[in-house]
């Protein structure tokens, strides 16, 4: 529509200012112009007829363009706004992917020109007309290059930037489904080895099954608390509850059902968002591992705070699969299969970390991530507190007054991490 608003224009540009131009020019024999016929009139509406369909053909658009200039000018038509047409067709062919024809056509033309002004009117033109002929070409091509290279650079900065919003965001819908696995996965498992106890309990002991439903009951709330603050960050960009962080480790332990001891190694401080949730989700994954495979099993996780890196490491002993509840009903533990190992190791690699799991050489099984603390902003969401004291629920006493110092790995982490490999 655009196309053809501009040709409507141009066409009558064209026509009205060569007619007004006409009789001036023809006052001057030195010029050799002659009145306008049905024909001039006619080869001044080719042009802007070319400029209509420019976008589907600017190659053949600029050749008719130019040869109906051309024939104009041997026909002794009026100079003036006869050259808007080619000027606008030159622009068209190099935007729309044209540039060798419309640098052969001008050429082309240029020549025509030169034989034209040297041997086809009255009064012959010098080298300084066709030099202004060739410059007044060049400078209307290299400003046409100039805009495609332009509009080139701004699509392509464009289609990086989509491509990385769409990168951006299919990384955050990955994020999403891994946190909905781990939150689900944790308490679901915890919720079905509970009621599998409560079941069992029900009718001998039911004092002690009341335990299990209570257990079922804050694991059910949590899961929905936990899951609002998920969609929450979806809807409005933040959570609605505290997020998941290694201050709130406690909290996890507490409401795990296992027999977990846990210890802090070094000066706990605030930790980046992503290296505080993967740390927590690390060990809630861990946990529900426990609880389905070999639950009753003792469990003792070390968190170490080292100047370059937190290394997480959670053991069990294995000696849970056969306590009474689950010896007798195997279902407790038949949750199927699971994505929690991989999915441990996707998100330690995502933060440039690393983690091992595997048998221990004693029996049960151990887990062991090293998440890199290059990045020293804490989460502002986590709940951490902003000086260098323990975590929220971990008690001082869990931390070592001395012993391994604060920016240093723990103990023999390394020559772990190769003994678990070894056992991969």
């Amino acid at each position: 529509m655009k196309d053809l608003a501009l040709s409507a224009v141009i066409g009558v540009f064209q026509v009205v200012g060569s007619r007004s131009a006409q009789p001036n020019q023809l006052e001057a024999p030195d010029l050799g112009r002659l009145p306008l016929d049905w024909r001039g009139y006619a080869l001044l509406l080719v042009g802007p007829l070319a400029i209509a369909v420019r976008r589907r053909f600017p190659a053949s658009g600029l050749l008719a363009t130019m040869a109906a200039t051309s024939t104009y000018l041997v026909l002794g038509g009026s100079y003036g706004p006869v050259f808007i047409s080619p000027v606008i067709m030159i622009f068209s062919a190099i935007l729309y992917g044209q540039r060798l024809a419309a640098w052969l056509i001008s050429a082309g033309f240029f020549l025509f020109v030169v034989v034209y002004a040297t041997w086809l009117i009255p009064e012959p033109l010098g080298l300084f007309h066709h030099s202004a002929v060739a410059a007044y070409l060049l400078l209307t091509l290299t400003i046409a290059e100039f805009t495609r290279s332009r509009r080139e650079r701004l699509a392509e900065r464009k289609r990086v930037a989509e491509e990385e919003t769409r990168r951006q965001a299919s990384e955050e819908r990955l994020s999403m489904a891994r946190e909905l696995h781990d939150v689900l996965a944790h308490n679901i498992s915890l919720i079905h080895v509970q009621a599998s106890t409560a079941l069992h309990l029900l009718d001998d002991h039911p004092e002690q099954a009341r335990t299990a439903l209570a257990t079922i009951k804050q694991a059910s709330k949590d899961v929905l608390t936990e899951m609002r603050g998920v969609i929450g960050l979806l809807r409005d960009g933040a959570p609605r509850s505290p997020t998941a962080g290694i201050s709130r480790l406690r909290e996890l332990i507490d409401r795990s059902g296992l027999d977990v001891t846990l210890k802090v190694v070094g000066d706990a401080r605030p930790l980046p968002t992503g290296i505080d949730r993967a740390g927590y989700r690390i060990v809630q994954e861990s946990l529900t591992n426990v609880t389905r495979h070999v639950p009753g099993s003792a469990v003792d996780i070390q968190v170490t705070y080292g100047s370059r890196e937190l290394t997480v490491i959670i053991d069990d002993d294995g000696t849970g699969r056969d306590s009474d509840a689950t010896a007798k009903d195997p279902d407790a533990t038949a949750t199927g299969g699971g994505n929690g190992i991989p999915g441990m190791r996707e998100r330690a690699a995502a933060l440039g970390g690393s983690l091992s799991a595997g048998p221990r050489p004693d029996g049960g099984f151990r887990v062991i991530a090293v998440l890199p603390l290059s990045d020293l902003t804490p989460s502002p969401a986590s709940g951490a507190p902003t000086s260098p004291v323990p975590p929220a629920g971990i008690p001082a006493s869990d931390t070592p007054a001395s012993g391994t110092p604060a920016s240093d790995t723990p103990a023999g982490a390394a020559d772990q991490v190769e003994s678990v490999k070894e056992h991969n």
